[in-house]
C-alpha cells in the first residue's frame, strides 16, 4: 500500500441558472470515479462543490420569475444536490458562491492583492443599453464579427472563424436584452495585475499541473503577452461589492473559483479540521480541478496566478475534458438530446450512465460521444452479458447444489491473472484513462466467461465424482466476478453495494484484491442489472422533445458544461421570444405575496392580467398608465394567487432597485418590439 494522500477534490461550479443536464453529469461522474477509487486506496480525499450563483443572468432571469436573486438561485440550487445525489455523486459538501465564508474569502484574498500591488485600476470603455440601464456584458451583445465579418455573433467571440475580441469591436451591435442599439460608455474599473505573473506562468502550465496539450495551446497565450484582468462589475449587479468601491462588484469569475476555498472551509469547520492545511503556500496536501476545456483559462492562468499572488498554494492539476455530444452532434432541445438529468433518471437507473461516460473517457479533451444505439449495446453486453452473467451462472449451483458456500477453487492461473491486473487498473483509475480501465476489466470478464463455459459446471455436477470439480468452477466463478465488481465499484457504486450484499462481504477496498473467498457463506442471488431496450432510450429523447414543444425553447447555441457564468443564460430565447408594448390600466397588490403586483395590462386588441415581483420597487399608484414591455408569447402561467398571462420585463439587483423596462416614447399599445 502506497503512503496515505491528502486531497481536496473539486468540479467546476454548475451556474444556479437551470437544471442539470448530462454535460453536467459527465464531469461529475468523472470527478466522482477518481474520488471514489482514491477513497477505496484509503486516501483521505475530500469532494467539493457548491453552485456559482452571482452575475447578470442570474439577476434579469429572477426578475423575470418575480423572485429575489439569491431566492431563486438558492431554489435551483436544492434540485441540483438532488440530481448529483441521484447519479451517486458523493460530495462531502455542496454550497453555493453567496456563503458569507465565500464574501469573507473574497474580500481577504483581494486585501491581499492590493497590499501585494496587483490592483490597478484603468478607465473602460463598455456597451450600455440605454433603455435597460445596464452594461452590457459580452454575451448580452450581438453584432458583425470585426474579422469575417459574419453576422449575429457574441461579443466575446465569433462562431464562424473562432476569432475573440472586445464587444467594443463589434461591428453594428445590437442589445440582446432590449433590441436598441448600445451606446459607448466609459466607466472606471478595477483589475487584477496579471500581466506581472508571465514568468511564473509559464513555469507553471509547464509543470505537470496540466495535459500537455492543454499547455501547449496556453503558451501561445502567454507568448502573445497576458492582458490584466477586469475584475469589476457596474451596478446593477448580482454579487459580492468590492471594499471600499461603492457601486463595483466582483465579476463571478473572481469569487466563484474561491468558492472552492469557501466549500472546503465549510466542510472542515464541520468536521474539526483546518481547511488551510490545503490551501497554504507550502501544503503538502494534494488539490484538483475537474473542468470542461471551455474554462481552462480562467483556470490555468487567472486562478493560479491569482493563488500565487495571494500567497495561497496553486492546483496540484487541473484535469480538463471535452463536451458532451449526442449522436454526433451537439445536444438539442428541438431534438430532444439536451438531456436533463432528472429526464433520464425517470427512465433508466444512473449507473448505466456512468459506465457509459467511463469506457469513455480518459485524460485528453476531446469531445465524448453519447451514442444511444451504443448506450444501449454496451450495457447490455458488458454489464448484463459479461459481468453480472458471471454470478448469474455460478451462484445458482451453490445456492442449491452446495448449500450456499464456496469450497476450495481450482487453483485456475486466470484467478492470479485478475488479482494481478489490480496495478494496471489502479494505473488507469490514477491517469484518468477509464476508458481503458473498463477495457481491461471486462477483457477479463471475457476470460472469466470463457472459463466458466468451458468447464461446463452444468455438466459436471450431474456426475457424483465431479461434484468437487464442478463446486470448485463455481467458486472460482464468483472470486472472479468478486475482484470484477471491486474493479468496477469507483464507476458503479450501488451495483458494488448490491454485489457486495450477495456475496456477503464487508464493503470492498482495492487491497481486497489480494485474498479471495473460500469456506465461505453467499447470499441467494438476486439479478443485479437489467437489460435495456432502445425503446427505453427513445422514450427519454421523446419526453425532452416534447418538453422543449410546449415550452417553445429554440435551440441552445452553444453545447458547453462550463461556459462562463454571465453566458449561460439562453440570449437565442429573447430574440424568439414576441414582445410587445403593454400599457398598464391597474395594479393592485396581491393578497399573500409579498413581492408580486398583479398588473392589468392594454395588449391594444385585449387585455391581460400578469403578476410581477416589481412590490419592493413601485407602488401600484405609480405604475398605473406607464407602458411597459410584455413576453406576449408565453404559455399562461397557474399560480396559487390565479393565471399570470405573460410577463413584463424589468432588470434590476432586486429590493427596491428594480427597473421597470419601457418602450421607445411613441409606443402603442400591442406594437411589436423588436
Amino acid at each position: 500500500m502506497t503512503d496515505q494522500r491528502r486531497l481536496l477534490v473539486t468540479s467546476a461550479l454548475p451556474y444556479a441558472n437551470g437544471p442539470i443536464h448530462l454535460g453536467h453529469i459527465l464531469e461529475h461522474t468523472q470527478t466522482d470515479i477518481f474520488v471514489r477509487f482514491q477513497r477505496m486506496r484509503n486516501h483521505e480525499c475530500v469532494y467539493v462543490c457548491a453552485d456559482d450563483v452571482h452575475g447578470t443572468a442570474v439577476m434579469l432571469n429572477a426578475e423575470a420569475a418575480g423572485q429575489d436573486p439569491l431566492d431563486y438561485a438558492l431554489a435551483i440550487t436544492e434540485a441540483h444536490k438532488v440530481d448529483f445525489a441521484a447519479f451517486d455523486i458523493s460530495h462531502n459538501w455542496y454550497d453555493t458562491t453567496h456563503s458569507s465564508e465565500n464574501r469573507a474569502l473574497a474580500t481577504s484574498i483581494y486585501e491581499r492583492l492590493r497590499a501585494s500591488g496587483n490592483i490597478k485600476k484603468s478607465d473602460v470603455a463598455q456597451l450600455f443599453d440605454p433603455q435597460k440601464g445596464l452594461f452590457l456584458a459580452d454575451r448580452f451583445v450581438i453584432g458583425e464579427c470585426p474579422k469575417c465579418h459574419a453576422s449575429d455573433q457574441y461579443g466575446d467571440n465569433c462562431d464562424a472563424c473562432g476569432a475573440t475580441y472586445a464587444a467594443t469591436d463589434l461591428i453594428n451591435p445590437i442589445s440582446k436584452l432590449s433590441g436598441v442599439t448600445p451606446e459607448l460608455k466609459t466607466s472606471e474599473h478595477v483589475f487584477f495585475a496579471l500581466s506581472q505573473h508571465a514568468e511564473f506562468l509559464s513555469a507553471w502550465t509547464t509543470s505537470g499541473a496540466l495535459h500537455p496539450a492543454i499547455a501547449n495551446k496556453l503558451s501561445e497565450w502567454l507568448e502573445s503577452g497576458l492582458q490584466d484582468w477586469d475584475i469589476s462589475r457596474d451596478a446593477p449587479y448580482f454579487g459580492f461589492e468590492i471594499p471600499e468601491e461603492p457601486g463595483k462588484y466582483f465579476y463571478v469569475w473572481l469569487d466563484a473559483p474561491i468558492g472552492y476555498i469557501s466549500a472546503s472551509q465549510q466542510y472542515c469547520d464541520q468536521q474539526g479540521m483546518d481547511y488551510e492545511d490545503f490551501w497554504r503556500s507550502d501544503s503538502t496536501a494534494e488539490v484538483h480541478h475537474f473542468i470542461g476545456k471551455d474554462i481552462i483559462n480562467f483556470h490555468a492562468l487567472f486562478w493560479p496566478a491569482l493563488l500565487k499572488a495571494a500567497n495561497l498554494r496553486t492546483p496540484t492539476k487541473v484535469h480538463a475534458h471535452g463536451f458532451l455530444t449526442v449522436n454526433g452532434e451537439k445536444m438539442s432541445k428541438s431534438k430532444g438530446t439536451f438531456i436533463n438529468a432528472n429526464t433520464y433518471l425517470t427512465h433508466l437507473p444512473a449507473g448505466y450512465l456512468r459506465y457509459y461516460f467511463a469506457s469513455k473517457l480518459n485524460a485528453n479533451i476531446a469531445d465524448i460521444d453519447l451514442n444511444l444505439e451504443d448506450f444501449v449495446q454496451k450495457v447490455n453486453v458488458d454489464l448484463v452479458g459479461k459481468v453480472a452473467n458471471i454470478a448469474s451462472r455460478c451462484a445458482g449451483f451453490i445456492n442449491k447444489q452446495f448449500e450456499g458456500q464456496l469450497r476450495a477453487t481450482t487453483g485456475t492461473p486466470l484467478l492470479a491473472e485478475t488479482q494481478a491486473a489490480a496495478e494496471l487498473i489502479a494505473e488507469h483509475y490514477e491517469n484518468l484513462a477509464f476508458s481503458k480501465a473498463m477495457r481491461v476489466i471486462m477483457g477479463l470478464a471475457d476470460q472469466a466467461n470463457q472459463f466458466i463455459a468451458e468447464q461446463q459446471p452444468w455438466k459436471l455436477i450431474k456426475q457424483p465424482e465431479t461434484r468437487d470439480q464442478a463446486a470448485a468452477v463455481c467458486a472460482d466463478g464468483i472470486n472472479l466476478f468478486r475482484l470484477l465488481a471491486l474493479y468496477l465499484k469507483p464507476v458503479l457504486p450501488q451495483f458494488a453495494t448490491q454485489s457486495e450484499a450477495f456475496l456477503n462481504v464487508p464493503p470492498l477496498t482495492w487491497a481486497d484484491h489480494q485474498h479471495l473467498l473460500t469456506d465461505h457463506a453467499i447470499k441467494p442471488f438476486k439479478p443485479l442489472i437489467e437489460r435495456i431496450e432502445l425503446a427505453q432510450v427513445e422514450a427519454i429523447v421523446t419526453a425532452e422533445r416534447q418538453a422543449a414543444e410546449s415550452l417553445q425553447v429554440p435551440e441552445v447555441d452553444k453545447n458547453s458544461t462550463d461556459q462562463p457564468s454571465d453566458a449561460f443564460i439562453n440570449i437565442d430565447a429573447f430574440a424568439a421570444i414576441d414582445l410587445r408594448v403593454a400599457k398598464i390600466l391597474d395594479a393592485t397588490a396581491v393578497e399573500g405575496a409579498d413581492k408580486l403586483l398583479a398588473l392589468t395590462l392594454d395588449v391594444g386588441d385585449h387585455q391581460r392580467t400578469v403578476f410581477s415581483g416589481i412590490k419592493s420597487a413601485y407602488s401600484p399608484e405609480e405604475l398605473q398608465g406607464k407602458y411597459t414591455v410584455l413576453v406576449a408569447n408565453l404559455a399562461p402561467r397557474k399560480m396559487k394567487f390565479g393565471v399570470s398571462e405573460g410577463m413584463v420585463l424589468a432588470a434590476g439587483p432586486g429590493g427596491e432597485d428594480i427597473f421597470l423596462i419601457t418602450p421607445d416614447a411613441g409606443a402603442k399599445p400591442g406594437m411589436k418590439v423588436s
